[in-house]
């Protein structure tokens, strides 16, 4: 089965439309022998993105895990630590994990591993819904997202450097695009459920069946990406972890295109950042929370739906230009809505005007992920991949442990000023965007 699907006209028929070049197998960054077999790797790899970012659109801390401490009565503490701790543990570890990585020759093998630890994680996130109830869930949740995180982590040091290996610069953009306007079709039905089924007695068996669907989406993954066809690379510099990590931190130092990506991608995280003060704005000034909440997955759903093929080809012609525009309009998004929210305060408490802002933001916050991705992945070929990838990502974790303290900040202002503190922050972000060079034209 496998040989036929490198070898098949008709999927090299669809790929060329897909990428939308005559000459698709013109190879840019890898070499030969991946060049000859780049279809087949580029929709298995589409495939499997679709499986994890459905699964990742179900146990989403942002909105689902959020709402499941809710309805298991877990002191809100627990759920001020989700997204820290699904984003950091993931991101912090990432330099060890790299030494790790490099020793591989085939990394394939390596995001596979992570994709059924991270089923384990999220069948047992599943467990705790119908188990445990109060402190008891919240620890028990918590847990289980630390595994899934750290989990993560090995996937996306691994994905990154395969994907660099075995689909050419100009098309890698698309493999993200593309798997995340099909799972935004998908996402939408789960919101579609919340909203007609978050008030029923059978609230925590929705919960079950939605966690337990993720965990098998995640055992997909790991199946499809098992038959990518990776050739063997370098494995040079997989000495001592601990000591290679220092090393490579000196990156920040000698590099300084990597360092002002570093930096223009920290800025850039008030895509993210602001997406919980968004859904604390709503409860504050709406009272359909279970409603907006099926709302907000719709919206998530549908702005990867409608964006992200978009953001994929752009970010494929200039990932440089995507982070500069979708971090500015980020920026826009959150100004947009305070100042609808303040300057027409008779639509302040309507429950749609909350998600279509939302919407905007997601849309914003697709090509900031799909622009920083693919201009990371070009910026640096062969080995030094990881180094990028895996520097970046660690630097981005602490960053996100003290930038995610800005919660601290509603104690003294409304949680109106807080998304215009972040809304500054993105607009450094996009200029800071604009001092990097180009990549698909080197």
């Amino acid at each position: 089965m496998r040989d036929r699907l490198f070898a098949s006209s008709r999927l090299e028929g669809v790929y060329r439309k897909l990428v939308n070049e005559e000459d698709a197998r013109v190879c840019k960054d890898i070499d030969e022998e991946a060049c000859r077999v780049v279809p087949g790797n580029f929709f298995l790899q589409v495939v499997t993105q679709f499986f994890t970012k459905l699964g990742d659109s179900i146990a989403n801390p942002k909105t689902v895990l959020a709402w499941l401490l809710a309805a298991l009565a877990a002191p809100g503490i627990f759920t001020a630590f989700l997204v820290p701790v699904r984003e950091s543990g993931s991101l912090i570890p990432q330099l060890v994990i790299a030494s790790f990585v490099r020793r591989q020759a085939v990394r394939k093998w390596t995001f596979v591993t992570g994709s059924v630890l991270q089923a384990a994680a999220v069948l047992g996130m599943a467990v705790v819904a119908v188990t445990l109830t109060g402190t008891a869930a919240g620890l028990a949740l918590l847990s289980a997202l630390v595994l899934f995180s750290l989990s993560r982590g090995l996937c996306s040091v691994a994905s990154k450097d395969v994907l660099g290996k075995t689909v050419p610069k100009t098309r890698r953009g698309r493999v993200s695009g593309w798997s995340e306007f099909l799972a935004g079709s998908i996402t939408i039905g789960v919101g579609v459920v919340l909203l007609f089924d978050g008030n029923g007695g059978g609230e925590r068996g929705v919960y079950l069946v939605l966690l337990a669907i993720a965990a098998g989406l995640w055992l997909l993954a790991s199946a499809t990406y098992g038959m990518i066809r990776e050739f063997p690379g370098a494995t040079e510099g997989g000495g001592n972890a601990l000591g290679e990590a220092v090393k490579r931190l000196g990156l920040l130092r000698s590099d300084t295109d990597f360092r002002r990506f570093v930096i223009a991608r920290s800025l850039l995280l008030c895509s993210s950042l602001s997406a919980p003060f968004f859904i604390m704005l709503a409860h504050e000034r709406t009272e359909g929370a279970l409603l907006v909440l099926g709302l907000f997955v719709i919206a998530d759903g549908l702005a990867s739906l409608v964006s992200a093929p978009f953001w994929g080809r752009f970010a494929d012609a200039s990932s440089r230009r995507v982070m500069i525009m979708a971090g500015s309009c980020s920026a826009l998004v959150g100004i947009g809505l305070v100042g609808v929210v303040h300057g027409l305060p008779i639509l302040a408490g309507s429950a749609w005007l909350y998600p279509l802002f939302f919407f905007l933001l997601a849309v914003t916050h697709s090509g900031v992920r799909l622009g920083r991705k693919t201009y990371i992945i070009d910026l640096a070929g062969g080995n030094k991949r990881t180094d990028y990838v895996s520097v970046s990502n660690t630097v981005i974790g602490v960053v996100l442990l003290l930038t995610g303290s800005v919660g601290a900040l509603t104690t003294v202002m409304p949680t109106s000023g807080v998304i215009l503190v972040l809304a500054v922050m993105g607009l450094s972000g996009a200029w800071m965007s604009s001092r990097l060079p180009e990549t698909q034209t080197s």
